[in-house]
């Protein structure tokens, strides 16, 4: 099914149409996802290794993990240290640490109030809209639209700026806030694919303390400032859960990328599933470890189960 290319046309965001992606045709076109609540960023990123590899062997189907990090800073390929602008002395009495990892893009902050997300997708299961295989600025793109109409959904006006990757939000010409003239980022992108596997992906402001972006230059940018859902939503007066929003944003996935969501309860029973062969997962000779905070987590029934 082809979905309507959307345009999303703002002030100061001079938007080309985007064609969301179209994947292969399939019975069991499916996306699992997980809200795994607050995990440390060094069990997360263990935990993506692993679900790559299970990914790529074909234990598992495309998965969307969402969750939310401690505070901590991240530095991607391309990153230069000197766009992180506290000492390290400052990070350390604050409790921020440092990983430098394989994403694209500069330096980024996760923190409370902000939601991750990691989708694990094998980019030869979908096709872009020509019949090739979706590329990794095919994906990007993609989420890029799973989040502007995440904005959109709570009355937000928000878009793409032009070599800029990530979400903006428009300016509020009506507004008598100096840093209403120019659009605001409310979701950052970096992504790592390795033989057709995602990893990484994106952190969507929902009520983070925005305070904590002055540690840095947002992705190297130092012109634009950074927003939050919670202070572009002006008529509310307050947001959902973290939780809620992450099943919303699952939702979006599901639209752009055309297939069906499936909430998973805990991370046993998404590693307990598969889309091919139901009884070959766990395999004896390779075992797949849940990383100990994880698995001390405990969820609850989704709604959304069958959204």
């Amino acid at each position: 099914m082809h979905i309507r290319p959307q345009i999303h046309l703002v002030p100061e965001m001079h938007i080309a149409p985007q064609v969301v992606q179209v994947p292969i045709e399939s019975k069991t076109a499916m996306i699992q996802y997980l809200y795994l609540g607050r995990v440390d960023y060094a069990e997360a990123l263990r935990l993506q290794e692993q679900l790559v590899e299970a990914r790529r062997a074909g234990r598992i189907g495309n998965t969307l993990l969402l969750l939310e990090h401690p505070a901590v800073l991240t530095l991607g390929r391309n990153a230069n240290r000197s766009n992180i602008l506290a000492s390290d002395e400052l990070l350390a009495s604050c409790g921020v640490t440092v990983h430098q990892i394989n994403r694209g893009g500069d330096v980024t902050y996760h923190g409370p109030g902000q939601l991750v997300g990691y989708p694990i997708f094998d980019l030869r299961s979908f096709r872009n809209p020509s019949g090739n295989r979706m590329g990794p600025v095919d994906f990007v793109r993609s989420m890029e639209e799973a989040l502007i109409r995440l904005c959109i959904s709570f009355g937000v006006p928000a878009g793409r700026i032009p070599k800029f990757t990530g979400v903006w939000c428009a300016p509020r010409l009506d507004s008598l806030d100096q840093s209403s003239g120019t659009s605001r980022k409310i979701a950052a992108i970096g992504i790592h694919v390795s033989r057709g596997i995602t990893s990484h992906g994106f952190a969507f402001n929902v009520n983070p303390n925005l305070s904590d972006f002055t540690l840095i230059n947002p992705c190297g940018i130092t012109d634009r400032p950074v927003t939050s859902l919670q202070r572009e939503v002006q008529a509310l007066e307050s947001l959902p859960s973290l939780e809620a929003i992450a099943h919303q944003a699952a939702r979006q996935f599901g639209l752009v990328f055309d297939q069906q969501i499936l909430a998973v309860e805990s991370l046993s029973d998404l590693l307990a599933t598969t889309d091919s062969q139901p009884d070959s997962f766990p395999a004896q000779d390779t075992p797949l470890a849940i990383p100990a905070e994880v698995q001390r987590l405990k969820h609850t029934a989704d709604p959304l189960r069958h959204a």
